[in-house]
């Protein structure tokens, strides 16, 4: 048996408890949902019955012996713990050695070179929180033209500059002179416009990000899926941090509301393949900015989608739901951390209650929709028969 329809749902940023080497990322004591569940009563009564509470304890979301869904935990095996990594291990892509950081900012041979290049000056270039650095240089960029560029404790370099100054077409192509200057050793997992609206004091960040991505290495599972014409939809970020690769059709969110809604219309529309969707907003909206009611309530608007979801489905299909890392809100840092990951997977008529169990990798999950889909990537051990 295998599925016909493959819907993965990545819950950004929705980890499930410390790894063993977190200390290490300076991220001990870290653990999203049950820091959160713990500071703030959480209402998930449909990620229970499906068998989160079975994967490590959180207050107020009990086990579930009669789990309607399969459930486990993935670790990370590549070192980090931003987008590019969780997203390529799930892809069967380990990196040997973490992406580049810059936590003192980029160095001048950088932002020489790309103030040069692109006829702008620099405001900035230190690590910081997106809302955060707008509304502190958001003003001064408007008076002197300067692009604000920052970083964070991910492998980015981050481009914010103001719609009506800098026109997004204009913002795009200052990203893609930094994503050619930053190869080697300063090869960071994305480069990432970050366009604003609005005046000083209520400045806001429009739907118009765009992430410039390093190309993924070659034989990761959408090159497989499309070598064995498997169609492949994705919803959010998940082409952009692919660079489209092996993507048949692809929609951008505006927020989780609206990824949710795009999932329900693909399981109306899509026909066979995997529909891969990436709900962002527990991470950029929340989790960095270390809102706990706010990540509290977007886990609850998640929750009550799931039944429709879970109605949405047919016989043959089959519903994925993991994380790429952490970011827990009730931490003094607003950076992502290095955490297991929830997985969980639920089929109409299909085996339940199964205890996947700690897996070594993200990859296993990949390794599961290419062996559902007849194919296989480098790394990761399906489950597929375990949930059969």
């Amino acid at each position: 048996m295998s599925f016909r329809r493959v819907f993965w749902v990545v819950l950004d940023s929705v980890g499930i408890g410390e790894m063993p080497d977190a200390a290490a990322y300076g991220d001990a004591g870290s653990n999203t949902l049950g820091n959160i569940a713990r500071q703030r009563p959480l209402r998930l009564p449909h990620f229970q019955a499906l068998g989160l509470g079975n994967i490590a304890p959180l207050a107020g979301i009990a086990p579930e012996p009669a789990a309607v869904g399969s459930f486990g935990r993935c670790a990370l095996a590549s070192p980090g713990k931003d987008t590019t990594t969780g997203h390529w291990e799930m892809a069967g892509i380990h990196l040997d050695r973490p992406l580049p950081l810059y936590p003192h900012g980029f160095p001048p041979e950088i932002i020489d070179a790309f103030t040069r290049q692109t006829g702008y000056g620099v405001l900035g270039n230190k690590p910081a929180s997106g809302t955060e650095i707008i509304r502190e240089l958001g003003e001064q960029h408007l008076r002197t033209g300067k692009l604000i560029v920052y970083t964070s404790a991910d492998s980015v370099f981050q481009i914010a500059a103001h719609e009506e100054l800098v026109p997004v077409p204009a913002l795009y192509r200052a990203c893609e002179i930094a994503r050619e200057i930053l190869r080697g050793p300063h090869e960071v997992g994305r480069v990432i416009a970050r366009p604003f609206i609005g005046q000083h004091g209520a400045f806001t960040r429009t739907a118009n990000r765009h992430d410039f991505a390093i190309a993924p290495p070659a034989g990761m599972l959408l090159d497989r899926l499309q070598d064995s014409e498997i169609p492949v939809h994705s919803i959010g970020k998940i082409a952009d941090v692919f660079l489209g690769r092996g993507i048949g059709s692809s929609v951008k969110t505006k927020s989780n509301a609206d990824g949710m809604a795009r999932t329900l219309e693909a399981m109306q529309d899509v026909d066979h393949g995997l529909v891969w969707v990436n709900l962002v907003d527990f991470d950029m909206l929340y989790g960095h900015r270390n809102d706990v009611e706010g990540y509290a309530r977007a886990l609850e608007e998640c929750d009550a989608w799931l039944p429709l979801a879970m109605d949405a489905l047919r016989p043959g299909d089959l519903l994925l739901l993991t994380a790429d890392h952490g970011c827990d809100p009730t931490t003094p840092s607003t950076d992502h951390s290095r955490e297991f990951t929830p997985v969980l997977a639920y089929a109409p008529g299909a085996k339940a209650a199964v205890d996947l169990g700690t897996r070594s990798t993200l990859s296993d999950i990949g390794q599961t929709v290419a062996h559902n889909f007849h194919t296989a990537i480098s790394h990761g051990e399906s489950f597929l028969e375990a949930i059969e």
